[in-house]
């Protein structure tokens, strides 16, 4: 199978969380996308979703689904979405596409966050995947400046301006062994918006797709 295809298979294989009459937590990237796909397939039995992204926004709304402001909901029973690196401890790496932020609000507010990713995202030690970080355009210097500090080697993203009007920063060289510490120092930065770091909220349910299936892993 190519990876395109495990990430097909994992997107329908979530479609089993969704629940009818429901609102759905829908994520960013290639994943999540063939999970929009899939989801059209049930959206008369679902009440609309909340994205995390303009792209999957727009890309939710042609396939007829109704978007709901994040503001409109008070719970969410799941949130799908992919990620750049997961590790056995459920905790990821997340914002490859310059999602990140929106993307961590709306895992917050889910009662259950499902990861779907194709098996080249599992990984022991985050970090081989560079760690973004999105930063209001003034404070970019600094930050990356106290990044260095911290043992990264930050690489200005170019020509990205996040759905937020922000930049984004990708943090190379870093063998996180303690991500949640990590996630905790990063965004007590000034400056810092939030990192792609999904330690301290990290996933319930990981779908992992395989050469042999689909594989499921729950905390």
């Amino acid at each position: 199978m190519t990876q395109d295809e495990l990430k097909k298979a994992v997107g329908w294989a979530a479609l089993k969380y969704v629940q009818s009459g429901s609102v759905v937590g829908v994520g960013t990237g290639s994943t999540a996308a063939h999970f929009i796909d899939a989801l059209a397939t049930m959206k008369h039995q679902i009440e609309g979703a909340v994205s995390s992204s303009e792209a999957s926004t727009l890309k939710l709304k042609a396939h007829g689904i109704q978007v709901f402001d994040l503001n409109e909901i008070d719970t969410l029973s799941i949130y799908v979405d992919g990620a750049d690196e997961i590790n056995p401890q459920m905790q990821m790496i997340k914002g490859g596409g310059a999602a990140l932020t929106r993307e961590k609000i709306v895992a917050a507010v889910a009662e259950k966050f499902i990861c779907i990713a194709d098996a080249s995202k599992e990984i022991d030690v985050l970090g081989r995947f560079p760690l973004p970080v999105e930063v209001i355009p003034m404070a970019r210097a600094y930050v990356a400046r106290e990044l260095v500090k911290l043992g990264g080697l930050p690489e200005y993203r170019q020509h990205v301006v996040t759905d937020n009007g922000n930049l984004i920063l990708d943090v190379h060289n870093l063998r996180i062994l303690d991500p949640i510490a990590l996630e905790k120092s990063i965004n007590a930065l000034p400056g810092v918006v939030t990192v792609g770091l999904f330690a301290a909220r990290g996933a319930d349910i990981a779908l992992i797709g395989t050469p042999d299936g689909v594989k499921t892993i729950e905390k």
